[in-house]
């Protein structure tokens, strides 16, 4: 995974790019009509059931559009909410805090969406030693937040991009000419690159993983699309020589008893691509 400097220079990246698209040349509707040393007060209002995240994204939002604005918060990241709990109060420069607050609005209720729908497999999981991860299938440009909300709500961030942690997928699999190949190559890369990166192989059959077995150093195996008896045998042949995680189309109807098949993790996209932003609102006071 990538260092909590690189984590930090990811989310500085993603405020800039943010209010640059958002406020541009100026906020010309807060310009035009509310005076410029005006001060106000606003409340993020909670308007739907659910787990709560973005709170100290929003923070850092607030700071970097006014330094003088002020937070009081009542809520914490991963926090259960209800309709009409309130996460905080902002008060300070009125056109600050309209020139923040769609951007706050629009990174609270997609983190929270995700820690609500993360949190419910965690919860599907509990007694198992089973942990959800997330996967790359995030939305461009807001990776950092969405891997964020999954830790928020519980589970465990996967690689972070490309440049992490090696893959080997399907795809690399075959254009490398199979799994020894595929193998064997990314050894020799990372030894002539002096590279420290921890390798995963997706296996698609229990033949698969019987040859990703006969080479060292493998992290974990991808046991991809399996049924669910499959996915014990493949447990059962890995045994204690590398990690395992089940993947593919695993839902929160199926995690359960695919955790059940003994697997250290389960890898959902879900989680972070198929979810509906939590209600929320910032209101005047």
């Amino acid at each position: 995974m990538i260092s909590r400097e690189q984590f930090e220079k990811e989310l500085q990246i993603i405020i800039k790019n943010s209010i640059r698209e958002d406020i541009g040349e100026g906020d010309h509707s807060s310009l035009a009509c509310i005076p410029k040393d005006a001060k106000g007060q606003a409340k993020l209002l909670v308007k739907e059931k659910g787990v709560i995240a973005g709170i100290d994204f929003a923070k850092m939002i607030f700071t970097e559009i006014d330094k003088d604005i002020k937070i009081e918060t009542f809520l914490s990241d991963g926090d259960k909410v209800k309709i009409g709990d309130i996460a905080f109060f902002v008060t300070g420069n009125s056109q600050s805090i309209l020139k923040a607050e769609r951007f706050v609005l629009n990174s609270m209720q997609r983190m929270s969406a995700i820690a609500k729908k993360t949190r419910k497999f965690t919860k599907i999981l509990k007694g198992t030693k089973t942990k959800v991860l997330d996967t790359r299938k995030t939305t461009p440009g807001i990776r950092a937040l969405e891997k964020w909300a999954v830790k928020i709500g519980g589970g465990e961030n996967h690689r972070f991009a490309l440049y992490d942690m090696i893959m080997l997928k399907d795809n690399h699999i075959d254009f490398a000419g199979g799994v020894d190949k595929a193998i064997e190559k990314t050894k020799a890369y990372l030894k002539k690159n002096q590279l420290d990166l921890k390798i995963i192989v997706e296996a698609r059959s229990l033949n698969e993983i019987e040859t990703i077995l006969k080479h060292d150093g493998i992290r974990r195996i991808l046991i991809d699309n399996f049924n669910y008896q499959d996915t014990v045998k493949a447990v059962k042949l890995i045994g204690d020589k590398c990690q395992t995680e089940s993947s593919g189309g695993i839902t929160l109807e199926t995690a359960r008893a695919y955790a059940e098949c003994g697997v250290d993790y389960i890898s959902s996209g879900a989680i972070t691509h198929s979810v509906s932003n939590m209600d929320l609102s910032l209101k005047a006071m």
